[in-house]
């Protein structure tokens, strides 16, 4: 071969290379590079692992909606595993990706506010899920977290029947101050309560099951086992905790009120060990943010979503979108949890509670 014959060969080579690892590069991105590129990105960030249903329900329904609303959008995802800072620090991790759209289920809505801010800085669009955050927020979508709380105390008030009185010593461990659904739950259960019974213990149990328990051991020790007519618990998670420490200290058949709708919440209802749950469905609210995140990134108008304003704890209106809770007690499983496919028949009624499903009237 002469020299120049081995010019053009070598030249061609190098050029085949070069457009074989160019070709490479590019079947190689990641997706957040790639949606970054087209502007179609959008960054779903939630506050825990622990409550089941973030990862059961939340992320997926909304992964498919976002999938179904805009074929080449992409979801950029991260939990912050009950760790305030963390999600500070996936907030600025969505930043640096490039993500158009953040929506965020804050795990302190307060703490989280400056990390809210850099992202709209840089431009971005932030949606509030499930809890409201603060700061420069284009959307919000939850459910009335004051009817939440009414739910839960009236389900408690006719568990309890003639027994509701006010000398009846209610005791109420409520969820975590840095949550602002907190207060709000806290404040429809009092609307329920005050007045018609003695609400004398109260305390957080920090969404925690196992600090729950210990609150609840504490008013066990305070008021005296035989004293206590009903406990009002936030959450379902929070409710098993509760359970256990009823359980230990021999108090059985009292009314124990939930969230959530979790399946270990619907078979403590079934097996009477809870008495009342409040079911709010997540694939409606899920659908909403999604909605709501792919009108923002396109431009386009919520205001057929955002039918409320309400006022953050930072004092900024966010127009927001609604839902509505349904209260479940033994009597409505079949129409409301397993009706809408949250749970099966054959999920609740396991060999541990199928004779109390049998009793229940669940096939």
């Amino acid at each position: 071969m002469n020299a120049m014959m081995r010019r053009v060969v070598i030249g061609t080579a190098a050029v085949s290379m070069a457009l074989s690892v160019a070709a490479c590069g590019k079947a190689g991105s990641s997706s957040s590079d790639s949606s970054s590129s087209s502007n179609k990105s959008i960054g779903l960030l939630l506050p825990d692992s622990v409550t089941a249903r973030y990862e059961k329900f939340d992320k997926p329904y909304f992964e498919a909606k976002v999938n179904a609303l805009c074929s080449d959008c992409t979801v950029q995802y991260a939990n912050a595993g009950a760790d305030a800072a963390k999600q500070a620090q996936q907030v600025s991790t969505m930043i640096t990706k490039g993500v158009k759209v953040i929506v965020i289920s804050a795990q302190d809505s307060a703490a989280i506010k400056s990390s809210i801010q850099s992202a709209v800085n840089k431009g971005i669009k932030v949606v509030a899920y499930d809890r409201l955050a603060q700061g420069p927020v284009s959307a919000y979508v939850s459910f009335d977290n004051v009817k939440v709380g009414e739910l839960q105390g009236q389900a408690l008030l006719t568990a309890l029947g003639s027994k509701a009185t006010t000398k009846s010593k209610i005791v109420m461990i409520d969820g975590d101050s840095a949550d602002p659904n907190a207060a709000q739950f806290k404040a429809g259960a009092h609307k329920a309560l005050d007045g018609k019974v003695n609400i004398a213990y109260e305390q957080s149990g920090l969404w925690k099951d196992t600090i729950a328990a210990q609150k609840m051991s504490a008013a066990i020790t305070q008021l005296g086992a035989k004293n206590i007519a009903g406990v009002y618990s936030a959450n379902d998670g929070m409710a098993g905790g509760i359970a256990t420490a009823l359980k230990g200290a021999g108090i059985s058949g009292i009314p124990l009120t939930g969230q959530d709708a979790e399946l270990a919440g619907i078979q403590r209802i079934v097996a009477g060990t809870q008495s009342s749950t409040v079911y709010k469905a997540y694939k409606p609210e899920a659908d909403t943010a999604a909605e709501l995140a792919v009108n923002l990134l396109n431009g386009k108008s919520n205001s057929s979503l955002t039918t409320t304003t309400l006022t953050s704890g930072s004092g900024d209106k966010v127009p927001s979108a609604l839902l509505t809770p349904v209260s479940v007690t033994k009597a409505n499983i079949a129409d409301t949890v397993v009706k809408d496919k949250l749970w099966t028949v054959p999920e609740i009624c396991t060999a541990a509670y199928a004779k109390a499903c049998t009793a229940a009237g669940l096939k």
